[in-house]
């Protein structure tokens, strides 16, 4: 009899474990299940589309230019790809507090953020633009002087806003909101990167965007914890997507039907 219990304790532990296998409820954002990979997590700012915002189509699903680069990425050095949605500004305390092991948000690699992360080689470039309201002819940074202009706080352009002269700034955690504090009156433009800033104009025609030439830092890379392990093999990876054509390939999608 103690045998025979003994047998079932032990068939019922091994139900038990399969049981507990076959119902892993790590949260692996567009990974599509567990794959048995050392899984990498991935932080970004989901609202700046199209690098990276909610696909409502998708039932929420983080989509876009910078996702699509991190999930190939991620696949060639045999990675499941988990993705951290999170305010811009709190990306880089994320990387040095180690809860994400890099991040992908059209992020410039100034000299300032250089001191607390490290970055890859630059996989996109692209330009700051001034959105305001059609007609308000602001056009050029001389034109914002007086004016309440937003950004997204952390990002470069709150930097090249602080760099202009006589701009009264309102820092803002959204692309989204930035949009409707326009719309609604309450700010006279923002600053936003080109490739984003196509899209809010196309769904808001009584928008209008005019590009301000690049003077200084520009382009975007993948963000790392200083002297992550991983950033060699992460330029090695982009390096060979670039040479491919496959990044070219990702921003033709993605800005292509921003415009």
């Amino acid at each position: 009899m103690k045998r025979f219990k003994t047998l079932c304790t032990i068939a019922l532990t091994a139900v038990l474990a399969l049981g507990t296998v076959a119902c892993g409820t790590d949260d692996n954002t567009n990974t599509g299940g567990d794959t048995g990979k050392k899984k990498i997590v991935m932080g970004t700012s989901a609202d700046y589309k199209p690098y990276e915002f909610h696909d409502t189509a998708k039932g929420g699903e983080v989509a876009g230019f910078d996702v699509d680069i991190a999930k190939s990425i991620a696949d060639q050095l045999g990675y499941q790809l988990e993705i951290k949605d999170m305010d811009f500004n709190g990306l880089i305390p994320a990387l040095q507090a180690g809860t994400v092991d890099f991040v992908m948000a059209g992020m410039t690699p100034t000299a300032e953020r250089k001191q607390s992360v490290d970055f890859s080689d630059i996989y996109y470039e692209a330009k700051n633009t001034i959105v305001a309201k059609k007609g308000a002819n602001l056009k050029t940074a001389d034109t914002l002087s007086g004016k309440k202009v937003a950004v997204q706080l952390g990002s470069i352009q709150e930097t090249a806003a602080k760099d202009m002269k006589g701009l009264n700034i309102v820092p803002l955690n959204k692309t989204g909101e930035i949009i409707q504090e326009i719309k609604a009156g309450r700010v006279d433009a923002a600053i936003i990167e080109d490739t984003v800033a196509k899209g809010f104009v196309k769904a808001n025609p009584d928008l209008e965007f005019n590009t301000i030439p690049n003077t200084d830092e520009a382009g975007s890379a993948i963000a790392f914890p200083k002297n992550s392990k991983i950033t060699a093999d992460f330029n090695k990876a982009l390096q060979g997507m670039k040479d491919s054509g496959q990044i070219d390939t990702f921003a033709k999608n993605w800005f292509d039907a921003a415009e």
